[in-house]
């Protein structure tokens, strides 16, 4: 009886801290998109980058009170993993900001990088080039008390903004971030979260695999107006809640902006969609760049929550009750 119940201990933790691990990395497990991307700011926004800059949000709990780093995946602009244009020529800088305005500032969540987007307390900041210091390696930012952050009551914690800017070449960057409670390990903090509101990334070159990212809805969402850059043709865009199952959203060509509006029930308010991106099976597009953003009917962007909050919607056929995990 003992060795079963430390045996059933073992799982629910296991089960819990996978959990928690998955609130951490960016991008997160069940989106399945390899990596973030950001080009230098001289590069041929049809290789897939609208603006050459890319905001993160992190929020950290209210009560959490040690010491956390936040991690960056081969902050670097060379190596297999990034994209080549020619000769590596491409400088990235990361940049970490908390304090008053971080996110409350307007300009912080606006769809371009222009006006006040850097607000709040630059708290640390490092550019890369294409030095291979870091390449498949981590570089850490850190450590910052969570009370640097901006206390924001609306998202129910400090709030930690990172910024990635491609500063000069044409090169594209392919990173990841991790919120790590350890310098040099990924250790994540307890109910942390990460969410952006325009979000830029790499799909998969294997068709077979599904892109997702969770727009949130709340309670006064009427309608949803979508936004894609680039999608290079490359299959189907579509959107899956509780009540709806995979509805087509236009699609993008190549260095092309498509945009579409889809109707919020009522039983979608409140929580999490699902936005799938399926690659063509037929015609192979490799290293494809996607830039997505979403608004409701004033305007205003939707967050995407890198673990979607009330979990990762399942459509419920006729009625019956599906787990969300």
């Amino acid at each position: 009886m003992i060795r079963t119940s430390l045996f059933i201990g073992f799982c629910i933790t296991s089960f819990l801290w996978s959990n928690c691990v998955l609130a951490q990395e960016v991008p997160a497990s069940d989106e399945n998109i390899p990596y973030l991307v950001t080009f230098g700011k001289h590069a041929d926004k049809a290789w897939g980058d609208d603006d050459f800059a890319q905001t993160f949000f992190f929020k950290v709990p209210k009560d959490f009170n040690k010491p956390l780093y936040f991690r960056v995946y081969d902050p670097e602009c060379s190596g297999d993993i990034d994209e080549q244009n020619d000769d590596y020529n491409t400088a990235t800088r990361f940049s970490v900001y908390g304090g008053t305005g971080c996110i409350s500032n307007k300009d912080s969540r606006a769809l371009d990088p222009v006006g006040e987007w850097k607000s709040g307390n630059l708290l640390d900041a490092k550019v890369f080039t294409s030095k291979t210091n870091y390449d498949k390696a981590w570089y850490t930012f850190g450590p910052f008390n969570p009370s640097e952050g901006e206390l924001s009551e609306e998202h129910g914690g400090y709030i930690f903004k990172m910024i990635c800017e491609g500063v000069k070449g044409d090169d594209g960057n392919l990173y990841r971030y991790f919120m790590s409670v350890d310098g040099d390990r990924n250790i994540p903090v307890e109910d942390g979260n990460a969410f952006c509101y325009e979000y830029t990334f790499r799909l998969h070159s294997d068709p077979s695999q599904v892109s997702h990212i969770y727009p949130y809805l709340d309670g006064e969402v009427v309608s949803l107006h979508q936004s894609n850059f680039d999608w290079d043709d490359d299959g189907y865009i579509t959107l899956t809640s509780r009540v709806s199952e995979s509805i087509p959203l236009e699609i993008s060509g190549d260095n092309e902006l498509s945009k579409s509006k889809y109707v919020v029930k009522d039983k979608e308010r409140g929580n999490s969609v699902d936005i799938a991106f399926k690659k063509n099976n037929k015609v192979k597009v490799n290293n494809n760049n996607v830039v997505f953003s979403v608004t409701n009917q004033y305007g205003e962007l939707i967050p995407f929550y890198v673990v979607p909050i009330g979990g990762v919607p399942r459509y419920r056929a006729r009625g019956r009750y599906t787990p969300t995990r």
